[in-house]
């Protein structure tokens, strides 16, 4: 099984510890975020890994090398403009041939990634996103208003539902026609046009534990938590 990690972003909301630490080498306990990824992976059945790298390529290339003692076949596509979230893909078209893994490399979850893929390859579609449910709740009372000024309903501190995107993709090799090479292109952006041509994306409802770690306070949160997720993370030791 392949995967493609994104780790190229300059992590501005983690400013100014990613001004000379690239994101995915951002600590999560003993481990950088991205090691804790990697070995995750290499547990669910990956063995060969592109890495998109950009900003601070040097140290990260420099930290995982060649993989081997991951357990992994990591490469390296090295983006010179930024291409967006899904525009490093038109780079490596020619190495994506069978169905891949696509992820964000800041990501913390118990999402286990095999069954999420076996998922993928058995619905025939041409890309699965991963979601986890957030429930959001506004301070205030929510007052309706009709065209005539009359208040026509009020509710006290609603709270709302939603799925979201956990940064975490399975993709048909079929995917790559909707993406040109050397342009940019972000995932919603790819999602539309997939839909608008017609193809089935198909949504993988995970109610485990996910955090995305950009910002300090989730980062900090990370941290907190990482002892007690160590048993369910399936990283293990070097």
């Amino acid at each position: 099984m392949r995967a493609v990690i994104l780790a190229g972003g300059k992590g501005r909301r983690l400013e100014p510890y990613t001004t000379i630490i690239p994101k995915p080498l951002m600590p999560i306990g003993d481990k950088p975020t991205l090691e804790i990824i990697l070995r995750q992976l290499q547990g669910h059945g990956v063995r060969d890994v592109t890495i998109a790298v950009g900003h601070l390529a040097e140290l990260i290339m420099a930290f995982f090398g060649d993989g081997r003692r991951f357990g992994l076949s990591i490469t390296y596509s090295w983006e010179e403009r930024p291409l967006g979230t899904a525009g490093c893909l038109g780079l490596i078209k020619n190495d994506l041939a069978e169905p891949f893994l696509m992820m964000n490399g800041d990501v913390l979850t118990t999402l286990p990634f095999s069954k999420f893929m076996d998922f993928h390859q058995r619905s025939g579609a041409v890309a699965t996103v991963a979601l986890n449910k957030r429930n959001y709740f506004v301070d205030f009372g929510i007052v309706d208003t009709d065209g005539d000024e009359n208040i026509v309903g009020y509710t006290e501190k609603p709270g709302f539902e939603h799925f979201v995107s956990m940064g975490i993709y399975a993709f048909d090799p079929k995917v790559l026609e909707y993406i040109p090479s050397h342009e940019y292109i972000d995932f919603p952006d790819l999602i539309k046009v997939l839909l608008a041509a017609g193809e089935t994306i198909k949504a993988y409802k995970y109610d485990g534990y996910w955090l995305d770690i950009g910002r300090f306070d989730d980062y900090k949160k990370a941290n907190n938590e990482i002892a007690a997720l160590h048993g369910t993370l399936g990283v293990g030791d070097e």
